[in-house]
């Protein structure tokens, strides 16, 4: 089997990428087919994607369910075998799925993704720092969630896990996959621009900020307690706990509020997911 324009369709998550949406999707073939999962209630920007482009379909959540859940929904909405995880703040090169086309031809993988062009920030991680990534296409042991193609067949129709709201998802689902058996590639000769942290519009960059530190922390907690066991999570997180503590109380008292609440947001996150609370903070992007 080969991925082709016919049997993909590209999943991406937008809120508030009014300003980022445009360079991603005019870097995409129009005639591939395309969903995107707006993570609000907001008709009006879904209602201008769809009339702009073609080949798109277009849901609003009505509610902020983070990339997981959001990645999940338009998965399930997709009808094809293979399916692009996308981030409104990527750009695809000319040749960018021209070369995965290719080379997944008769390739037995869970996931293949293209390679950044940046080089001082690999979408990549291997474990075995001597493994052999000399040839263009090189198996990997995860890779990031901002471009990623699946094989749906390879999943048993469960894909991200939806409680985590952000951060790690994407390790998370490699990690399941490779326990497995299944393969995960990179391919050299496929590139792609990741802005990097874009994907909402720049105005609610205090919020963004924390709740990046919130939901770091919390997820970082949960992964290692569901793939090493609560006792392991809580001991190699405590330097991490205490830590943040000493801050938050070291900026409060020279009242730099900032990086206070900075630190507030990371201790209130790693708290809630050693006491098993679900990821629940949200920015307010309203």
């Amino acid at each position: 089997m080969q991925i082709t324009k016919d049997n993909l369709t590209i999943i991406i998550v937008t809120i508030k990428s009014e300003n980022i949406i445009d360079n991603c999707l005019n870097s995409i073939d129009s005639d591939i087919n395309k969903i995107i999962i707006e993570n609000s209630s907001n008709k009006d920007f879904i209602k201008k994607i769809s009339i702009k482009y073609k080949n798109i379909q277009c849901f609003v959540t009505g509610k902020n369910l983070g990339m997981g859940a959001g990645n999940n929904f338009g998965i399930q909405k997709s009808k094809t075998r293979y399916v692009m995880i996308l981030n409104p703040d990527t750009v695809l090169k000319k040749d960018t799925l021209n070369e995965i086309f290719k080379a997944s031809n008769n390739l037995d993988f869970s996931i293949i993704s293209p390679l950044s062009d940046n080089e001082e920030y690999p979408n990549y991680k291997v474990k075995n720092k001597n493994s052999n990534n000399e040839n263009n296409l090189f198996e990997v042991d995860s890779v990031d969630g901002y471009a990623m193609i699946l094989d749906k067949t390879k999943f048993n129709n469960i894909f991200f896990d939806d409680k985590i709201f952000m951060y790690l998802e994407n390790d998370d689902l490699c990690l399941r996959m490779k326990k497995k058996g299944e393969k995960i590639f990179i391919n050299k000769n496929s590139k792609i621009s990741h802005l990097g942290a874009k994907a909402v519009n720049e105005i609610y960059s205090e919020q963004i900020e924390y709740s990046r530190n919130w939901h770091w922390s919390w997820s970082r907690f949960y992964f290692r307690k569901k793939h090493k066991g609560y006792i392991y999570a809580f001991f190699s997180c405590l330097p991490l706990l205490l830590k943040s503590i000493m801050k938050c109380s070291f900026y409060f008292l020279l009242n730099q509020k900032s990086k206070y609440k900075i630190y507030k947001f990371r201790v209130s996150g790693l708290f809630n997911s050693i006491i098993n609370r679900s990821s629940w903070y949200r920015p307010r992007l309203d």
